[in-house]
């Protein structure tokens, strides 16, 4: 274990080292100074995430309760992640997960590796959002490698330290993650970046692949939440717009966030747009409920703003979503004006809307070809999984235990 100087010390020069705002680092130092404050009075100079913890819930007024509540405020959870931030630190020696700055300040000779992966995988066909996803990997990777010998000391400990890194993420993150890293490993030792037998040292996650079954919600559950959102202010008409498109249209979180206004037109009742996984464009057409909504939001809702995108933040600074946020705050805010319980076993993100029209689409009778249009999906396999998520085409598809097995004859 290290001391709570010596690792506060430590992470203050890592995240000046990364860029962050002096603003910041005082804000930051404040924090810090409480925190040393609280373990010293309880006699502890080594750090522990435990206590750390334990000031977190004490600075917070009960922050364990609040979660519990859903009351927790912003500055209830930075100081979460101060806490998580130098216990991150204090086992990895790195800012990680979404603390990390360091795809923002790669050298220029690291942005000119990844801009030539980038450009790799396009030559090799893959789509929109796995070169854009696989980029931000790759920068990770590099920024990571760069303080222990860059790519031309690469070997296996420092593969290993980097997959360390990665604990606490779900398993379908992880698999991700070592794919673009694989990958890339490809492409540097094609170029000779690196060697070539580093590759091996990379471990294999275990595909799971529509393992899991997707987080559906009832029809009367959506209703609730569209009737929870407040529609007079400002951010409930965008909310309430944002929501219809994904329950309706069943749009990408991304392409509702990418949304423009050359993408709606309006004589002719339909939207129009290229998709960031696929890049693919899709027409779709602009419902009567979908499209009132945005009229209401975009006259009487969006702050003034140049931004060609449809949907903007309303915080300073104001302006479009960034591509890491994922809009899962929205929704989970008006579920819960609903009273609509949010368990552990409920993926409660954007994404589950998508999941329960294409559910409803297939319970419907809806072709399976036509529902992939609507998705935008590639393959119709990618479909299919939606049949797992509806006890009654299931009940459809058992086989009767009384009756003969397949292939028999009377």
């Amino acid at each position: 274990m290290v001391a709570v100087p010596e690792l506060v010390s430590g992470l203050d020069a890592e995240l000046v080292r990364l860029g962050y705002k002096a603003s910041t680092m005082v804000w930051y130092r404040g924090c810090w100074r409480r925190l040393e404050r609280f373990f010293a009075s309880r006699g502890v100079q080594e750090f522990s995430l435990d206590l750390a913890m334990a000031w977190v819930d004490q600075a917070c007024g009960g922050f364990f309760d609040k979660e519990q509540a859903g009351t927790l405020k912003p500055t209830d959870v930075y100081l979460f992640r101060v806490s998580q931030m130098l216990d991150d630190f204090a086992v990895h020696g790195a800012v990680l997960r979404r603390y990390s700055r360091t795809v923002d300040r790669l050298t220029a000779d690291q942005a000119d590796v990844v801009a030539r992966f980038r450009a790799w995988l396009q030559a090799g066909d893959c789509a929109a959002s796995t070169v854009r996803a696989y980029g931000v990997v790759a920068a990770e990777f590099l920024a990571f490698t760069g303080r222990r010998g860059g790519l031309a000391g690469l070997d296996a400990g420092v593969i290993g330290a980097f997959v360390a890194t990665l604990a606490g993420y779900q398993a379908k993150t992880v698999e991700h993650k070592l794919c673009a890293v694989r990958s890339f490993l490809r492409f540097a030792g094609s170029h000779g970046l690196a060697g070539e037998a580093v590759l091996e040292a990379v471990p294999a996650a275990k595909p799971a692949r529509q393992a899991r079954i997707p987080s559906v919600w009832e029809p009367a559950e959506v209703t609730k939440i569209l009737q929870a959102v407040d529609r007079g202010n400002p951010c409930g008409k965008r909310d309430y717009a944002i929501i219809l498109l994904i329950t309706r249209l069943g749009l990408r979180g991304i392409d509702v966030k990418r949304l423009r206004f050359g993408d709606l037109d309006w004589p002719g009742n339909r939207l129009s747009v290229v998709q960031a996984k696929t890049g693919h464009r899709v027409q779709l057409p602009l419902l009567k409920d979908v499209g009132w909504a945005l009229i209401d939001y975009v006259r009487s809702g969006r702050p003034r703003s140049d931004c060609p995108e449809v949907f903007i933040r309303h915080t300073a600074p104001v302006g479009p979503f960034s591509d890491q946020d994922h809009l899962h705050q929205i929704l989970v805010k008006h579920a819960r004006a609903a009273h609509v319980p949010l368990g552990e076993e409920r993926r409660h993100g954007m994404h589950s809307l998508r999941h329960t029209l294409a559910t409803r689409l297939m319970e419907d009778g809806t072709p399976v070809e036509q529902i992939a249009d609507i998705l935008g999906h590639q393959s119709v396999t990618s479909t299919g999984v939606y049949l797992k998520s509806s006890l009654g085409l299931l009940a459809n598809c058992a086989l009767d235990p009384d009756g003969p097995a397949p292939g028999a004859t009377r």
